[in-house]
């Protein structure tokens, strides 16, 4: 480009090698040795958005020990009838869903009051329910085994409003707890849980409860239903405009079928006494199994040509095609063993299992089937324990409603199967307000545990591990020891804790556990759809498809050969203490269970895409107390960026404006190198200083760029044929990695806006992904930057952003400036990656007037929404630091760069 500087941007002006804050990174390296004097204590709250609405906290005050580092709060204001537990309580099954909050430590300062007011964000109606933001848990008992689940309740005080007991058993009191319960046993153990717990079992009626729990999943969980056809699981999006009539199939020890119309709008049309307590029953009878689980087992390894008479014995082995019957038909379940002289003995029990379920699954289908035709529904949802995410189950059913429809019905099944009733009672509290949640505010997060698969857990032997935590609830840390909320029982049970083992590999079909292991349900109320979106529902963040399994592998073996590195960054996070490496280990061997796990069974969690697989990562380090593994990096690369920036500033200021607009996006480009989520940028990271790497990364994308739009984003910031056209009145700036890439990059980008007159919103992380700069971080960087530049001063000042802080102007610049403000709001996320049907109400509200948006980094302008449409101009720019990814996407190389712009329409 004719004009510009030889070697722009400290070229001119060298750094003095001898500043400490510029040395080389092998020697800054040297100071992780220092770093266990600077990491805070192990168990820091994670700091989320403080936006969300709170409890009633008038009159609060700690209960317990007044040293505690978590002292437990008593709120004597909260509502004393208000449970976190609501229950199921089946004749085989007793299914729990209990609520606990989300540790939001945070407070209300200055800045986020200031861009509340800014932005008109108010609180809305969720101040006045008692259960705001946290997370919705899922555990099952055997019937049998009641008081294990009585044992489970009472360890972790779920009738005392989930208050975790800290103190004295005595020092609680549960008179006037009423828990909502729904089935049968609500009324038959009543008595018992009077007893035991103290508590009153508010009964509520089952029907209305599977109801209220299938349509809330239905409307809320993105990927609750899905279809599974020989075999392949494929989801299904549901459009809640469409959703209704459809017909509900609960299949639990009989089968109910019940039309639903709407909320609250149902009629029970017809039902079956041949359901899971048929199979269970005569299962048992005939194989003489000890549990439910045993029996489905043994259905994986049976054939039951051996039992059942086919329409092929009938035909010498041939079609009865008139009548559009294949030979593998069942024309009699069960019909062989007539002319056979065979006693019960002579025949497997795995083939008596299997004919037993195909013969109650086939029949539920065409019974529910001719009720779906009765009144002209072409959707069917089955639920129930007896399903259990079970593929022999899922494939007979599907194929029985798509036999006799003759494909014009489908079968779907949900996720959450067993627990419609649990979670219909525990809506029913009425001041909880989940009625009112939508799609986005209930974010389903992967269970942290190691799964088991075929009985073994994946990865290395976990020796004395499985007695330390529990893999279905969240993590606990007390003293030196991680260890579960309660006692661990054997794997195999379905104790404390609830866990099912997933049923063994099968020869052509295996069960699918994912049902089972269904994964924590956040609750998020800040959380919006981002309204730039141009349509909300054709919106797919992933820009990579991993339902190809070649590439599923690929990226499953990067994340591998990534955590080694990762697990030694985690650990000297913290201190490098002995705990710090019990935690590093224990998740290396929990995420590479859930890497394999995930290559055998790819929809385990849900619609499977990069972003997830990313996200399931950073959701993991949490669960293990490491709340942000690169912190001791990003504020040696800050402080080392801040050093260069006046000089850097200096430079830009030298410029002609057209120059000076190259050269800022050619930065962006260049200082998006400082990437410790790629593993050859991080190889890069010992060839010099931060200066030296970033020059370097400059001559390695010299325009043409592989997706090069800026002529065109010129065209629209400049203006043509001399006429320059209006600023843009506020722009969005999604950022992405700390030290250079923030600092060199996108704040020199920042300020050049702000000159214009633009209002600039900095969009960061609300928690730590690898080294991205996070929300609360910002500031800090903008406040040194701001030392050292007038125009960053004063919109930093008018952005709400330098309320505390004392800057000492060291640029006596008379330039004048607007005063418009440079602000800083979190994204709502935690991942290096973004979903933009999911981010903060602070985004989402600064949104509102935002005419420019601009996406920066692999993370959140290439792994997700490169393909993104939205209403206003949008200029996504990233470095391709993945040759893979490269060449399928952009058929180019490694250090490609992608500077694409989207002008509104």
């Amino acid at each position: 480009m004719a004009g510009l500087p030889k070697d722009p941007i400290l070229g001119i002006h060298e750094i003095n090698s001898e500043n400490d804050t510029t040395t080389k990174l092998q020697e800054d390296r040297k100071l992780e040795d220092r770093e266990k004097e600077m990491a805070p204590a192990t168990g820091n709250s994670i700091h989320r958005s403080s936006s969300r609405p709170q409890l009633d906290v008038s009159g609060a005050a700690i209960q317990g020990n007044t040293e505690e580092r978590d002292p437990t709060i008593l709120l004597p204001n909260q509502s004393d009838d208000i449970s976190h537990l609501a229950l199921d309580i089946g004749g085989s099954l007793i299914k729990l869903v209990y609520f606990s909050r989300h540790e939001d430590k945070s407070v209300e300062d200055k800045r986020k009051r200031s861009l509340k007011q800014r932005f008109g964000i108010s609180n809305g109606t969720w101040r006045s329910y008692p259960v705001l933001g946290g997370r919705l848990h899922f555990v099952k008992f055997e019937t049998t085994k009641i008081n294990d689940c009585l044992d489970f309740i009472k360890s972790k005080q779920l009738h005392c409003g989930g208050m975790v007991a800290r103190w004295p058993s005595d020092a609680l009191s549960n008179e006037n707890v009423v828990v909502k319960a729904t089935g049968g046993g609500a009324y038959k153990f009543a008595d018992l849980f009077k007893e035991r717990l103290g508590v009153s079992l508010d009964k509520e009626d089952e029907m209305n409860c599977l109801v209220a729990g299938a349509n809330f999943l239905l409307k809320a969980i993105r990927h609750e239903a899905f279809t599974h056809i020989e075999g392949q699981k494929e989801f299904v999006q549901i459009d809640q405009n469409d959703l209704f009539p459809y017909l509900l199939v609960n299949i639990g020890s009989g089968v109910s079928m019940i039309k639903v119309d709407g909320d609250g709008k149902f009629e029970r049309v017809s039902g079956t006494n041949v359901g899971g307590g048929t199979y269970w029953g005569l299962g048992k009878l005939l194989t003489k199994c000890k549990s439910f689980d045993e029996l489905l087992e043994l259905s994986q390894r049976g054939d039951n040509r051996t039992i059942d008479l086919l329409v092929g014995d009938i035909y010498g082995g041939l079609d009865y095609s008139k009548i559009g019957l294949s030979a593998s038909t069942i024309a009699s379940s069960f019909g062989k063993t007539i002319s056979e002289n065979k006693e019960l003995e002579n025949y497997r029990p795995e083939d008596i299992s299997l004919s037993l379920l195909r013969m109650i699954s086939y029949n539920i289908g065409q019974i529910a089937y001719l009720n779906a035709l009765r009144f002209g529904l072409k959707t069917i949802f089955f639920g129930g324990f007896f399903i259990r995410g079970h593929a022999y189950t899922m494939d007979t059913i599907s194929f029985a409603v798509q036999f006799w429809s003759k494909g014009e019905a489908r079968a779907m099944f949900l996720r959450h199967e067993g627990f419609l009733g649990a979670l219909g009672a525990f809506m029913s509290y009425e001041k909880h307000g989940l009625d009112d949640v939508m799609v986005h505010q209930m974010v389903e997060r992967f269970p942290m545990g190691a799964p088991y698969v075929g009985g073994k857990i994946h990865g290395p032997p976990l020796g004395d591990l499985n007695e330390k935590i529990s893999w279905m609830e969240k993590f606990v840390q007390k003293g030196m020891k991680i260890i579960a909320p309660v006692p661990m029982t054997s794997p195999a049970t379905t104790g404390l804790g609830g866990f099912d083992v997933p049923l063994s590999r099968g020869d052509t079909l295996r069960s699918d556990a994912s049902s089972l292991n269904v994964g924590v349900l956040h609750l998020v109320p800040t959380l919006e759809v981002f309204p730039l979106l141009a349509d909300p529902k054709t919106y797919e963040p992933n820009t990579i498809d991993l339902s190809d399994p070649g590439e599923l592998e690929y990226w499953l073996t990067v994340l591998s050969e990534h955590l080694p590195d990762l697990v030694d960054k985690a650990v000297a996070s913290e201190g490098g203490t002995d705990d710090a490496k019990r935690r590093g280990d224990a998740f290396a061997r929990a995420f590479s269970a859930h890497l394999a796990r995930l290559m055998e069974e790819p929809a385990a969690y849900g619609k499977l895409g990069l972003a997830n697989l990313l996200e399931l990562r950073e959701e993991c380090l949490r669960e293990f107390q490491f709340t942000d593994a690169y912190r001791s990096i990003k504020q040696r690369e800050n402080e080392a960026s801040l050093a260069v920036l006046p000089d850097l500033l200096m430079e830009l200021d030298s410029m002609t404006e057209e120059a000076r607009l190259f050269t800022l996006i050619e930065g962006v480009l260049a200082a998006n190198i400082f990437d410790w989520g790629s593993r050859a940028c991080v190889e890069l990271y010992h060839k010099g200083t931060i200066i030296e790497i970033y020059r370097m990364s400059r001559k390695k994308m010299q325009r043409p760029w592989r997706v090069d739009d800026y002529d065109i984003f010129k065209e629209k910031m400049l203006g043509s044929d001399g006429k320059k056209p209006s600023a843009h009145k506020r722009a969005l700036l999604f950022v992405d990695n700390s030290g250079a890439d923030v600092v060199l990059g996108m704040l020199p980008l920042a300020r050049e806006l702000l000159r214009c007159g633009t209002e600039v919103v900095l969009v960061a992380n609300s928690l730590p992904a690898l080294n991205d700069v996070t929300a609360m971080e910002l500031p800090d960087i903008v406040a040194e930057a701001a030392k050292n530049c007038d125009i960053l001063r004063r919109a930093a000042e008018a952005g709400g952003l330098l309320v505390d802080a004392m800057i000492n102007i060291q640029d006596s610049s008379k330039e004048e400036c607007p005063s418009v403000p440079l602000m800083v709001v979190e994204n709502g996320c935690g991942s290096p990656c973004i979903d933009l049907r999911q981010v903060s109400s602070e985004l989402a509200a600064a949104a509102k007037d935002a005419d420019l948006i601009i996406l920066e980094g692999m993370g959140r302008a290439i792994h997700t929404n490169f393909n993104a449409k939205f209403k206003c101009d949008v200029l996504k720019l990233a470095m391709v630091k993945n040759q893979r990814l490269a060449e399928k996407l952009l058929n180019g190389n490694i250090y490609d760069c992608v500077c694409r712009f989207e002008p509104s329409n």
